[in-house]
C-alpha cells in the first residue's frame, strides 16, 4: 500500500515550481490530489498532467489565496469531491524585489497578502475540517531568507518570517485535536530563474551553500511528505530548513 492512499491532499500555488513538485510527490505515493493556482488554465492542465502521469484523482481549482471566500470555495469542493482533506501545504508565494528605499509600498502589500495573508486564510478554512475529524496536517512553505533576511527582499522574508510566527501559534491552537502544523524552510532551490544566471553568478552561490549544490524541488517535496507523514506523529511547530547548510 502507498504511503498517502487514502489521504487527500491541498496543495496551493501548484501549477509549476516546488507547488507542482510537492503535488506529484503526493500523487506518486497514492494521494487524493487537489491543485489549485490563481491561473486558471495553467493549474488545469498541470493537474491533467499529473493525473495521467501518476494515475492519481486530481482536483484542479483556479482559487485567489489573498481572497477568503476562493479559500472557503476550494474546501467546500475538496470535501464534495473527496469528503475529507488530510494535508494542506500553503505554498502559494509571489516575489517583488527591491531594496527598501525603492520599493513601493504596494509591492510590499501585494507579496503580504499572497505568502502571509494567503497562508492565514487557507489554514483558517482547511482548519474547521481538520478540528471537527480531530486529524490533519497543516505544512507551510517559509524560507531560509525568513530566517536569515536578505537584502532586497525586506517584503518577501517578512513574509516568510511571519509564516515562522503564523506556524508556531496556529500549532498551540490546534494541538488539541492533532492537528499539527510545520514548516519548511527551502533555501537556494534550482528553478529556471537560476538556470538563467550566469556562470559567474553560479560559483559564487555555489560557494556559499556548504553541500555545495543547489536544492530541487524534489528535496522540498520529500520533506513535505515526512511532516505529512506516519513518521512525524510528535513533531508540531517547528521549521525544518532545507538549504545545504547555508543558514545553520
Amino acid at each position: 500500500m502507498k504511503r498517502f492512499e487514502t489521504k487527500t491532499v491541498l496543495v496551493t500555488g501548484a501549477q509549476r515550481g516546488i507547488g507542482y513538485d510537492i503535488a506529484k510527490a503526493f500523487a506518486v505515493e497514492g494521494a487524493n490530489v487537489v491543485m489549485t493556482d490563481v491561473n486558471a488554465d495553467g493549474v488545469s492542465a498541470a493537474a491533467k498532467s499529473l493525473s495521467l502521469e501518476t494515475g492519481a484523482k486530481t482536483l484542479a481549482l483556479a482559487a485567489d489565496v489573498t481572497k477568503f471566500e476562493d479559500c472557503e470555495r476550494s474546501l467546500e469542493e475538496t470535501l464534495k469531491i473527496f469528503e475529507k482533506l488530510d494535508v494542506l501545504v500553503n505554498n502559494a508565494g509571489i516575489t517583488k524585489d527591491n531594496l527598501v528605499l525603492r520599493m513601493k509600498e504596494e509591492d510590499f502589500q501585494a507579496v503580504i497578502d499572497v505568502n502571509l495573508k494567503g497562508s492565514f486564510l487557507m489554514a483558517k478554512a482547511a482548519s474547521k475540517s481538520m478540528l471537527r475529524q480531530r486529524s490533519g496536517r497543516i505544512i507551510n512553505i517559509a524560507s531560509v531568507v525568513g530566517q536569515s533576511g536578505n537584502a532586497g527582499q525586506a517584503n518577501y522574508s517578512a513574509s516568510k518570517a511571519g509564516i515562522i510566527g503564523l506556524t508556531k501559534s496556529m500549532a498551540r491552537e490546534f494541538a488539541s485535536r492533532q492537528v499539527l502544523v510545520n514548516a519548511v524552510a527551502p533555501g537556494y532551490i534550482r528553478t529556471a530563474m537560476t538556470d538563467g544566471l550566469k556562470e559567474e553568478a553560479k560559483a559564487k552561490l555555489l560557494e556559499m551553500i556548504p553541500l555545495g549544490r543547489l536544492g530541487s524541488g524534489a528535496d522540498v517535496a520529500k520533506t513535505v511528505l515526512f511532516l505529512a507523514g506516519e513518521d512525524s506523529p510528535y513533531i508540531t511547530g517547528q521549521v525544518l530548513a532545507v538549504n545545504g547548510g547555508i543558514y545553520m
